[in-house]
C-alpha cells in the first residue's frame, strides 16, 4: 500500500495496434482507477519477445502504445506508466522466481499450449516461463489488485502460488495479489466471427477496429460486420452478431441495451451498422487527435518516460533487495 492507497498493476504487450476491444475492455477503465488506487501500468515489451519480432516494428509499437496510454487519458502524473524493459528488476526477479516455480505448473498453462500451437517453429523457453515473468511484474510492486480477463486468470493464480510459496519458505515478502473485479464491461467480439473475442492479432483485417483506424475504415468495417438473416435489432444470445454491435454501441454512447433496442426498433441492419460505425468513429476521434499531438511533443514524452521509469525502478528495487537478501545473495558494496 502506497500513500494509503491499494496498489493496482496491469500491462499490455507492445505488439500490433490496440483494438476497440482493448480500449473499451481495459484502457478506458484504467483511466477511472487512478484516483482510487496507486497504479502501475507497464508496456510489456519483454513479454513481446516470446514471438519473433521485427526490431524496428517492436520499438515503434512500444512507443505508440505508451503514447496511446497517455492519449487515452492516463495522466502520467497520477499513474506510473513505464517500459518493462527499462526496469531490470523484472528480469532479475523472474530468474529467482523461476527457481520457486514447478515445471508441472507451467505445463498446465493453457496460453502456453495455445501459443505453441500457433508458433510451432518457435516453442522457446521464454514462452514456457512467460507466467513467471508476469508473476515478477506483479509482485515487484507489492500489487494488491490486478485486473484480469478470463484468459489471464491462470497467470494470476500461479503468481499467487509463487508468492505464497516464497513467503512460506522465508517470511512474508510479497503481497499476495487479488483479482480486481471492476464495473462490468461488455466483452467486445470479432466483427467477422462474433463467437471470438476481438483481437489485434486476427488475420482478417475486417474483424477488428483498430484504435487508429480512420472514420471511413471504421464505417466500412462495421458495414461488413457479420449479423444474421433476421432483420430485428434485438439483444439475444441467438443473435451474436447483433448482440455484439449493441454492446459496442451501448459502450461508446452510454445508452442502455433497452434504449438501443428502442432507438432502432423497426429499422434495418444497414442503418444500425452505419450508426454504430459513426458512434465509434466519434468516440475515437479525441483519442486519435491527442495521440498525434503527443507524437509531435517528443520532449514531453521523453520527460514522463524518464520520471516514470525512475519511479517504477525505485519501488521494484525495494522489493528485489528484500528478495535477494532472503535467498542469501551477497549484497553489493556501495
Amino acid at each position: 500500500m502506497i500513500n494509503d492507497k491499494k496498489v493496482l498493476y496491469s500491462a499490455m504487450q507492445s505488439t500490433g495496434t490496440l483494438t476497440l476491444g482493448n480500449y473499451l475492455g481495459a484502457l478506458n477503465n484504467w483511466v477511472k482507477l487512478s484516483d482510487e488506487f496507486e497504479t502501475f501500468y507497464a508496456i510489456a515489451d519483454l513479454h513481446s519477445l516470446t514471438v519473433r519480432q521485427n526490431p524496428a516494428d517492436l520499438r515503434k509499437a512500444a512507443k505508440d502504445l505508451y503514447t496511446l496510454y497517455v492519449a487515452a487519458g492516463l495522466d502520467p502524473e497520477k499513474n506510473c506508466i513505464y517500459y518493462q524493459s527499462h526496469v531490470s528488476a523484472h528480469a532479475e526477479l523472474a530468474w529467482i522466481l523461476n527457481c520457486y516455480t514447478y515445471m508441472g505448473e507451467l505445463n498446465r498453462m493453457t496460453q502456453y499450449k495455445d501459443k505453441s500451437a500457433k508458433h510451432a517453429d518457435n516453442i522457446n523457453a521464454g514462452l514456457f516461463t512467460y507466467p513467471v515473468l508476469m508473476a515478477a511484474d506483479i509482485l515487484l510492486y507489492q500489487s494488491e489488485l490486478v485486473p484480469v480477463g478470463a484468459d489471464q486468470k491462470q497467470h494470476l493464480e500461479i503468481a499467487r502460488d509463487i508468492a505464497n510459496r516464497f513467503n512460506n519458505a522465508y517470511s512474508p515478502t510479497f503481497v499476495v495479489p487479488e483479482p480486481y473485479i471492476g464495473e462490468s464491461t461488455a466483452k467486445i467480439m470479432s466483427l467477422q466471427d462474433p463467437t471470438k473475442k476481438m483481437s489485434k492479432s486476427d488475420e482478417n483485417p475486417n474483424a477488428s477496429i483498430l484504435l487508429m483506424d480512420d472514420p471511413d475504415t471504421i464505417i466500412r468495417k462495421f458495414k461488413r460486420a457479420v449479423t444474421d438473416s433476421d432483420t430485428e435489432i434485438r439483444y439475444s444470445d441467438d443473435k451474436p452478431g447483433i448482440k455484439n454491435l449493441i454492446d459496442i454501441y451501448s459502450s461508446v454512447t452510454g445508452k442502455t441495451v433497452e434504449e438501443v433496442e428502442k432507438e432502432f426498433d423497426g429499422k434495418g441492419y444497414g442503418d444500425f451498422k452505419l450508426a454504430v460505425g459513426e458512434a465509434v468513429a466519434d468516440k475515437l476521434k479525441p483519442l486519435q487527435d491527442r495521440f498525434y499531438e503527443l507524437q509531435k511533443d517528443k520532449a514531453y514524452i521523453d520527460k514522463v518516460v524518464k520520471e516514470n521509469d525512475e519511479k517504477a525502478a525505485y519501488f521494484a528495487n525495494k522489493t528485489l533487495r528484500k528478495v535477494k537478501k532472503k535467498v542469501g545473495l551477497v549484497e553489493p558494496v556501495r
